[in-house]
Order: structure tokens, then sequence, then C-alpha cells
């Protein structure tokens, strides 16, 4: 299984970002995809996830201005950031897990710098 991320950049605080990762092998139907972001000195924490049942799940702190969708036609999720703020700044992973692997799967790490 392998993730490919995008769509990270620099935008100022107020501004809007989009995230993408494909993911090329796997069962992605069957998969509970999520969005992780470690800033620097900092631990990996959930952003946002959803399940193949399409349940979500975001940290308090990003609720109501981001939104993860997946698109299982084309193996992708998305991560929708809007009224981003400084502190949204790192490195954001995109996750895959399913029942079947013993393990999670990354994808590489997409950059998003939020200036103020």
């Amino acid at each position: 299984v392998q993730l490919q991320a995008s769509g990270g950049g620099l935008v100022q605080a107020g501004g809007s970002l989009r995230l993408s990762c494909e993911v090329n092998g796997g069962a992605f139907s069957l998969a509970t995809m999520g969005w992780y972001r470690q800033a620097p000195d900092n631990q990996r924490d959930l952003v946002a996830e959803i399940d193949k049942g399409g349940n979500l799940n975001y940290a308090d702190s990003v609720k109501d201005r981001f939104t993860i969708s997946r698109d299982n036609a084309k193996k992708t999720v998305f991560l929708q950031m809007s009224s981003l703020k400084p502190e949204d700044t790192a490195l954001y992973y995109c996750r895959y897990f399913t029942g079947f692997s013993n393990r999670p799967y990354w994808g590489q790490g997409t950059l998003v710098t939020v200036s103020s």
C-alpha cells in the first residue's frame, strides 16, 4: 500500500487549502482514512478521520473549519481546510488502516504553513 499526499503550501491566516491523498494498492473502500499532523517538537496528532461507512471524527481544534471526505472510485481522501490559523502549521500525513492489515500505512507528509 502506498499513499501519496499533496496540496500543502503557504497560506495567510484565514485562507484555505485542500489536501489530497491518493492510495495505490490495498482495499481503499474498506479502509479508515485519516489525516494527522505534526508540528516541530510535537507528537503526531489526529486531525480527522473517515471510516468505510462515512462516519467522521475530528479533533476539537479543527471542528467547523476542516472537512474530510473520500472518493472511493479515485481511491483518494481529501481534507478541506478553511479559516486557517498559524497554529495549523504542521506536516500533514494521511493514514490508511483496515482490519486486514496489522499496521497502518502512512503517506510522506505535506507541509502546511499558515502565516499571520
